[in-house]
């Protein structure tokens, strides 16, 4: 058995040394920036780095494979307190349940709140009294299944869509991943995911149209012509994320769980991370991490979750002995700039 975890580490390993280094000059040329939000309060205690180990509802945002890791039916709600002074949130819903002994589906439904910005215009620079907010709207459907309770495989479907008054664009991005658990008591974790694979999105709509006179009026008769311009289009922000864990039990259920996490970014730096999560008797879990940038030097330079993430859970059983759970999950996450993130999830296990 140690042998084979042994080869499984040596292989990701080669996977992740072979991998070109992250793309800092394409950094900002990427649309779609709320696909890397995380709304779940497990995960954004670890800095999303529990590729590894993530299951359930949460698995949707991490790696797909965990979501077939449910007991029956998962239910979660989440608001995210995005980059605390601005006023902006992330509001999610997510529904996971088994199909069969070994499959699993889920639906994730995200909402990014801007809050009400003042519109302003060409004319109006001080603004016009009135106000408007975004759209910015995601629905992700996923399945998940497990092979022998050893090997995890999964696929994501996500739909994006962004909007104001007159201007939208929509696409569809992709995520897949697996899942290896080894050991006596499952205590070796290994994940890859692929996430946000995509074709380009672009805004399109009558806010993209302009009135002007005919330049070559038929019998010197004037009138308007509308010309339609062509908005550029962006990528998606893809990434592969591979990570490690392994759990040390301390009598009983308690354990102290270590991970360690490597992300490629197509449009950043690389990122490289490791955290710790320690549970006592499964009913609270107290969780910090830390996540650095490769090749950096300039704190200007970073991504904007750098730096140190912590967070907890409790689990509250409905009755005693019961296997049906009320969770309660809190994460913080220093950003750059900002002043950090705040992340409260609440779930329902059955």
């Amino acid at each position: 058995m140690q042998v084979k975890i042994y080869l499984v580490v040596f292989i990701i390993t080669a996977i992740g040394s072979g991998i070109r280094a992250g793309n800092p000059d394409r950094q900002g040329q990427a649309g779609a920036a709320e696909l890397l939000m995380n709304p779940w309060g497990q995960s954004a205690g670890v800095h999303s780095m529990s590729t590894s180990s993530v299951r359930g509802i949460e698995s949707m945002r991490i790696n797909i494979a965990g979501l077939s890791r449910i007991q029956k039916l998962e239910i979660g709600i989440s608001n995210n307190r995005l980059f605390s002074g601005t006023g902006m949130n992330l509001n999610s819903l997510g529904l996971g349940f088994k199909m069969g002994n070994s499959g699993a589906l889920g639906i994730e439904i995200a909402s990014l709140d801007f809050g009400q910005i003042p519109v302003t215009t060409v004319n109006q620079p001080g603004g016009t009294g009135g106000f408007f907010s975004p759209s910015f709207f995601q629905l992700g459907l996923g399945y998940s299944y497990t092979y022998a309770n050893k090997i995890s495989v999964g696929m994501l479907m996500r739909l994006v869509s962004e909007s104001i008054q007159d201007v939208s664009a929509s696409g569809i991005a992709l995520d897949a991943g697996v899942q290896y658990v080894s050991g006596s008591k499952d205590n070796f974790k290994l994940g890859i995911a692929l996430r946000n694979i995509g074709s380009p999105m672009a805004f399109g709509g009558e806010g993209l149209s302009v009135k002007r006179e005919n330049p070559d009026p038929a019998g010197g008769v004037l009138y308007e012509l509308t010309y339609d311009a062509r908005a550029a289009s962006f990528e998606l922000p893809s990434m592969l994320n591979m990570g490690v864990s392994y759990d040390y039990y301390v009598g009983g259920e308690n354990y102290l769980r270590t991970l360690v996490n490597f992300t490629s970014n197509a449009f950043s730096r690389d990122q490289i991370g490791a955290g710790l999560e320690f549970s006592f008797q499964n009913m609270v879990v107290f969780r910090a991490a830390y996540k650095y940038d490769l090749g950096s030097s300039v704190v200007d330079s970073r991504n904007i979750y750098t730096g140190f993430s912590a967070g907890g859970s409790i689990e509250v059983p409905f009755k005693k002995g019961g296997a049906n759970n009320l969770g309660v999950d809190y994460a913080y996450r220093t950003t750059n700039p900002f002043k950090g993130t705040h992340n409260l999830t609440l779930r329902f296990s059955f």
